[in-house]
This record gives structure tokens, C-alpha cells and sequence, in this order.
């Protein structure tokens, strides 16, 4: 009776260090993968912010979709007003040239459906994390040149379809909001 007693309780050890082993192996394995999410994302985006990369990998944003962030402040300037029309549109698609995104990938994907439907207001909050460690890692005068080469293209699709006649400014109360909005995320 004592060797089988002595035999279940050997069992029950090894079948209770199996599955913590188990657990623990798990939690390493999501570790990993989870450091391999943020160097491909820092090698994407040039960020070294280990908090920063946490945030944007708990956001959705990846290293495959990273490129896409690019367009955001486009995307989120004309739906400012609650509506996307054609000359937005064709703003965006023409800044689409400057960024590098090509037709048919991921990120192409994305914008469409973004075109298509207004995005959460979680993407802008992904990209205005994202812009604020993008500037920690670039001079005063890079990051200066990134704003001001963004918030030009940005203008334009506000501009694109406001205004009656050059009476009446060309961009909306909300879409002038939403320009100070992404302006901001550069300080």
C-alpha cells in the first residue's frame, strides 16, 4: 500500500510540475514573441521606446501596419466633420504618392477601409503615440521637417472640398480643430 501511495503521489507531483511547467513555458513563449513584436515594430518605426512599443503593440499597431500610420492625420482631418467626400478622398490618395504606400498590400487595405467607414478614435490616439516617439528619436530640426511636411499634406485635404466661391474659408470649424489636434502631438 505504501508503494502505491508513494507512486500517486510521484504522479501527482509530476502532473502538477507538467502543467506549471506548461504555464511557464506559455508565459516565455508570449514573452518572446512579444519582444519580436517590439524590435520589428522599433525597426519599422525607428522608435526605441520600450513603453512607447508596448503601447502601440496593445493598440493593434504592428510593424506591417506602421507605414499606414503615415496617413492617419489625412484620414482623420477629412472625416473631421463628420462626412468623407470625393475631393477628400482624391487628396489622400494623391499624398498617398509621398508616403510610399503601394496599392494592393496591408496597408493599402487599411486605408481603403478607413476611407470607407470613419476609423475608432483609438487610431488617432495610436498615431499621436506613435508621433510622440517617432520625435524623441529625431533632432529638432528632423522632427520640424516631419511636421511640417505632414501638416502640408494634411492642409490640403482640409481645403480640398470647403469654401463657396473664395468667400468662405476653406476649412470647416471641425477639421480646423482636428489641425490643431495633430499639430499638437508634435510637442
Amino acid at each position: 500500500m505504501d508503494r502505491f501511495l508513494e507512486d500517486r503521489r510521484k504522479s501527482l507531483e509530476e502532473e502538477f510540475f507538467f502543467k506549471e511547467n506548461k504555464k511557464l513555458l506559455e508565459k516565455l513563449r508570449q514573452m518572446k514573441q512579444m519582444e519580436e513584436s517590439k524590435e520589428a515594430l522599433s525597426k519599422a518605426s525607428g522608435i526605441t521606446n520600450d513603453a512607447l512599443l508596448e503601447k502601440l503593440l496593445e493598440l493593434g499597431i504592428h510593424a506591417e501596419t506602421v507605414a499606414a500610420l503615415a496617413v492617419v492625420p489625412l484620414v482623420e482631418v477629412a472625416w473631421a466633420d463628420g462626412h468623407l467626400d470625393e475631393k477628400e478622398k482624391e487628396a489622400i490618395l494623391i499624398a498617398l504618392d509621398a508616403s510610399g504606400l503601394a496599392k494592393g498590400g496591408l496597408e493599402y487595405e487599411l486605408l481603403e477601409s478607413w476611407l470607407a467607414h470613419r476609423p475608432e478614435p483609438k487610431l488617432l490616439r495610436a498615431w499621436e503615440h506613435y508621433v510622440q516617439g517617432l520625435c524623441e528619436q529625431l533632432s529638432e530640426e528632423e522632427w520640424s521637417s516631419l511636421k511640417a511636411d505632414l501638416l502640408g499634406r494634411v492642409w490640403a485635404v482640409a481645403e480640398a472640398s470647403g469654401g463657396f466661391l473664395g468667400l468662405v474659408s476653406k476649412v470647416s470649424k471641425a477639421e480646423a480643430e482636428m489641425l490643431q489636434q495633430l499639430e499638437k502631438a508634435f510637442r
